[in-house]
């Protein structure tokens, strides 16, 4: 795993919606590293371990990573502060991403994004083609990035929990509807744990290549201080597995939840 350590400046920051920001990092030789669905470690102002964030955007050529986060502590609470000019302490790239070489030429690819879990399959989907992407919200405050899919993506559909935009479902429903069209060659997934669960099992139930990304609780990042593990069956035996550096993305029909 090749990564990155060091201060970078901030080019960008804006405001998704509430509580929930996008930052650009002119990072050059981090962003030549980077792969979706990897992520970067942020050192927080005043605050002494770091924050894992997904990584949202990758541009080579301008030398930026870009990622969306949403404040849910002291430590986010700190990043958000920060603006154009600063310099940001971040690790980057780090982890294993999706496998996006592995989707089938000529079949469709799905990305689910649940919640925060949307922004690093906007990445995934730019390194595929003829994407759907079924992305899940809890209601019309907390849309972001719709957009940003609609340009790159075949299709696009949206999902809330009050049915306040989009259809009033959970995304594994779009998901079997999609999945029941057929030439499907890969699901790519980032978001909360049970959706995860659901849509493995979906994507297993029609023999369907799926992929998700596991978020956990982090302290170096790197895969020393094993405080990040998931239980993974693989070769026949179940095994506890570093998120931080084995994954964070591990296959669908592996993970045991």
């Amino acid at each position: 795993m090749s990564y990155k350590c060091a201060e970078y400046k901030i080019t960008g920051k804006k405001a998704l919606a509430e509580n929930i920001y996008s930052f650009t990092v002119y990072c050059p030789d981090a962003a030549e590293l980077a792969k979706c669905g990897q992520f970067v470690h942020i050192l927080a102002p005043g605050h002494t371990l770091r924050r894992p964030i997904s990584i949202c955007g990758i541009d080579r050529n301008k030398g930026t990573i870009r990622f969306v986060f949403i404040v849910k502590g002291h430590g986010t609470d700190a990043i958000s502060r920060l603006n154009e000019g600063d310099m940001l302490d971040m690790i980057a790239p780090l982890g294993n991403g999706f496998s996006v070489q592995n989707a089938i030429e000529g079949k469709r690819v799905i990305v689910v994004g649940g919640g925060i879990g949307v922004p690093p399959m906007l990445e995934t989907a730019r390194n595929c083609k003829n994407v759907t992407a079924v992305l899940g919200f809890r209601s019309y405050g907390n849309i972001i990035l719709t957009d940003e899919f609609r340009s790159i993506c075949e299709n696009v559909i949206v999902c809330t929990d009050d049915g306040s935009v989009g259809e009033k479902e959970i995304v594994t429903a779009p998901l079997t509807r999609e999945l029941e069209k057929g030439d499907v060659g890969a699901v790519f997934a980032c978001g909360p744990m049970r959706m995860l669960q659901a849509v493995a099992q979906t994507a297993k139930r029609y023999g369907v290549f799926c992929e998700i990304s596991l978020e956990e609780r982090m302290g170096c990042g790197v895969g020393a201080c094993v405080g990040c593990v998931a239980r993974i069956s693989r070769e026949g035996s179940e095994k506890l597995l570093r998120v931080c550096k084995d994954g964070p993305v591990f296959n669908g029909e592996e993970v045991l939840f």
